[in-house]
């Protein structure tokens, strides 16, 4: 099974042609945006960080910009910072620099003259690019260059009984053909962390699972907080979902049946044609879908039963529900339907064969609907408040 995609100088392959106008904090965030809109290729996010934030905070904020830059989906990044935040252009600049050789720009507003003379420079920066960007020809690809993200929001029953379960079946997939699946949201492992410890590939991985979610439980005990007084959610548990560990054990069938070969902290790069790994994000899905685009995935895959838009500015993402009452009122947002699966009226089989096909599709170009309506919601994950 094959992919048309770009070839990357660091040996990646994306399956997008993006130029990032990457904001280095809040303060430059609307300066990104000017210019993004003043060039089409261009894509940006408003980064709400960046500045104020203890080390740990700073390493999340820090590791997302890298790494999305970093993305083989991104073909050049121009950053742009204020100046006098935490993020300093010259700590940006390096991370970027440890995880890819890709083309890249930088201006300071402070240095610069301003907002004005700063969107000037870095608009022609992004034209020269995007123009450098449009010379790629597509080349064939293995599925085996592709790391899969899975993520599940807004669910409900039958996230658990079909389309968690279409995912895993493409997840086990993807690794049989040398990729790379990701499974995420460490909340949403509590209570079935001790059936995934038992797939790991060594007694190393089968601990880091564990420690994850213990780590994380503690964090939120620390400042006397409790995980199950915010998820499930509401909107969970009016589509059925009464505790936690009940969608866990939905959750996890995302990540189908193979062994677990690694354990990820939050946004650090991911080897490509490792099999299924296990990336440590919070449950809140644009921040976890961030943390997996920085760590090197080209394409997500999302199952929701109660319904969302959630896209993203890097990566493209397929949305699934196997609930067909949300497919009938959300088919703007939602690109596959997998309640066959519950009605009988096709198998995981067949259901699993035109997934690959969309993710194969996608790969090679096509527009998911969350590319198509312009969603690009974008959070990061965060350890606590600002300093």
């Amino acid at each position: 099974m094959k992919f048309y995609g770009y070839k990357r100088p660091d040996g990646r392959v994306g399956i997008r042609n993006h130029v990032l106008i990457l904001p280095a904090s809040v303060c430059a965030s609307d300066t990104t945006r000017i210019v993004a809109n003043n060039v089409e290729g261009a894509v940006t996010f408003n980064n709400q960080l960046g500045c104020s934030q203890v080390a740990s905070d700073q390493e999340f904020t820090m590791d997302v910009m890298a790494g999305y830059a970093a993305n083989p989906n991104v073909y050049a990044t121009v950053v742009i910072s204020l100046g006098c935040e935490n993020c300093q252009m010259d700590l940006v600049v390096d991370a970027i620099k440890k995880r890819t050789n890709k083309p890249l720009a930088q201006f300071i507003i402070q240095e610069n003259g301003g907002t004005i003379k700063t969107v000037e420079r870095a608009t022609r920066a992004a034209k020269d690019f995007v123009q450098d960007a449009s010379l790629l020809q597509k080349e064939e690809f293995p599925i085996s260059e592709l790391v899969v993200g899975t993520e599940c929001g807004g669910s409900d029953p039958t996230s658990g009984l079909a389309s968690n379960v279409l995912i895993g079946e493409m997840s086990d997939r993807v690794v049989d053909l040398g990729g790379t699946s990701i499974l995420s949201e460490t909340t949403e492992l509590i209570g079935g962390e001790h059936i995934l410890a038992r797939r790991a590939k060594t007694s190393e991985v089968k601990a880091r699972i564990f420690e994850i979610v213990h780590r994380y439980e503690k964090a939120l005990q620390l400042v006397g907080e409790e995980v199950r007084d915010g998820n499930p959610s509401p909107g969970n548990k009016a589509g059925g979902l009464t505790t936690l560990e009940e969608k866990s054990l939905g959750c996890i069938h995302k990540a189908g049946h193979r062994e677990i070969s690694a354990v990820y902290d939050y946004a650090k790069e991911v080897t490509g044609k490792e099999g299924l790994v296990i990336m440590d994000t919070p449950g809140n899905d644009p921040s976890s879908v961030a943390g997996m685009v920085a760590g090197g995935a080209q394409i997500i895959v999302f199952s929701t039963g109660r319904g969302t838009p959630t896209g993203n500015p890097i990566s493209p993402v397929i949305k699934i529900t196997g609930n067909k009452i949300t497919y009938g009122n959300m088919s703007d947002n939602i690109d596959i339907d997998a309640s066959p699966l519950i009605y009988g009226t096709k198998t995981l089989g067949q259901m699993g064969d035109e997934l690959m096909k969309e993710v194969q599709e996608v790969a090679s170009g096509k527009v998911t609907k969350a590319e198509s309506l312009g969603y690009t919601e974008m959070a990061i994950a965060r350890v606590c408040n600002f300093v």
